[in-house]
């Protein structure tokens, strides 16, 4: 990361602050901050640029956060959400933090190639990636919940650090939704007593609880794979499990905010003693975006697509609400600029940009997504020249 200088007056070399989202689909974080750059600086060659990828908290926390700071890459083998084994990778952070993504072990993209059932899927994997953590010295772990194809309530990643499930005869129950009606009681004996000394962190914006209307099921069940049908069964199943995992556990988790996040991995998290943390607010922190923020003249930001639900908890609302405590200008260039999209204006937003200049199919805004977001950050910034005193 580029860091900035000065704010400068007209006839100075501005400093612009790029910090985009994945354009998902066309564009990672860190090639959309690139093309930002390549706009900017065909507008203003003398711009001093700091690039900052972004994410939410869900999937791209990784790699926008590996690009702005110094951690290290750790990799394990995991098991995937269909069951087949992988490789993992988590980041070890510079202040000892390891930081997880769920995604990373049981992401949707994967789950619905290798045709696995949502009724057998299973986060194993992530508490694979967490057991590996916790090997390897860590006692702060962050576990980034978001675009996850799971929906077990979490319990496979607590059976990959110790708990049990068991039926009427105590024979072991695989932690899989399809088989939760067997459950009778959890066994928590086995948990890894490395966890007692650490501190976990559930990274998400959602305030979904468990189950209910409002739940995990569902809300993102059908995104998933859950058919209509299914939906008020899985329900049920992951309040059959919730009840024996609350009694093992000696506490209540299922209604609380995030429980239902990642198809219920917040809800296993709060059982381990989690806190809930902002996504957008931990990866600004983890990549110093208040320091390059400092003497930042502008700001540009963006994602594919930026509408009504960009308000609530997604990074460019994130970005543009640490920009307006320091009045700072933001403008988000993004890939479409939906309804609602105004509403960003109150939280610190100074303009919309859409990157298609006229009608577009949209294989072809895809195909050609960094030249177009380059453009739109050139004309962008070439306004705000225009205007500056």
């Amino acid at each position: 990361m580029t860091h900035v200088t000065s704010i400068g007056a007209k006839g100075e070399a501005p400093h612009i602050l790029l910090a985009p989202d994945s354009f998902k689909g066309s564009l990672t974080a860190r090639e959309a901050a690139e093309a930002m750059a390549e706009g900017v600086s065909r507008a203003c060659p003398s711009a001093q640029l700091a690039l900052v990828p972004i994410a939410d908290g869900g999937e791209g926390t990784l790699a926008a956060i590996a690009t702005s700071t110094r951690a290290r890459w750790l990799s394990t083998e995991v098991t995937a959400a269909s069951g087949q084994p992988k490789q993992g990778r988590f980041l070890a952070l510079p202040d000892g933090t390891a930081v997880v993504e769920c995604a990373e072990a049981v992401g949707l993209p994967e789950a619905l190639r290798s045709g696995a059932d949502v009724w057998r899927r299973t986060t194993v994997g992530v508490g694979e990636m967490i057991r590996h953590a916790l090997e390897t010295g860590h006692r702060r772990i962050a576990v980034a919940l978001g675009g996850s194809a799971t929906n077990d309530a979490g319990v496979g990643m607590l059976a990959a650090l110790g708990v049990r499930l068991l039926d009427d005869a105590g024979q072991d129950v695989p932690p899989v939704p399809a088989e939760f009606h067997r459950v009778a009681r959890v066994d928590v004996s086995g948990l890894d007593e490395r966890l007692r000394g650490a501190e976990m962190l559930a990274v998400c914006d959602v305030d979904n609880p468990l189950t209910g209307e409002n739940g995990a099921t569902t809300v993102f069940g059908p995104q998933k794979g859950v058919s209509t049908h299914d939906v008020p069964r899985l329900d049920e199943a992951l309040a059959h499990l919730a009840a024996r995992c609350e009694a093992a556990f000696g506490c209540k988790a299922a209604d609380l905010p995030g429980a239902g996040a990642a198809g219920g991995l917040g809800f296993a998290l709060y059982l381990l003693g989690a806190a809930r943390v902002s996504g957008i607010d931990f990866v600004l922190d983890a990549v110093g975006f208040d320091h390059a923020l400092e003497r930042a003249a502008l700001v540009l930001t963006g994602e594919g697509r930026t509408d009504a639900q960009t308000a609530h908890g997604k990074a460019v609302a994130g970005v543009a609400r640490r920009a307006k405590a320091r009045g700072v200008p933001v403008f988000c260039i993004s890939g479409a600029i939906g309804p609602g999209a105004e509403r960003l204006y109150d939280h610190g937003v100074s303009a919309l940009f859409a990157t298609a200049p006229g009608p577009i199919a949209l294989d072809e805004a895809m195909a050609n997504a960094k030249a177009l977001l380059a453009a739109a950050a050139e004309n962008a910034v070439r306004a705000w020249l225009a205007g500056r005193p």
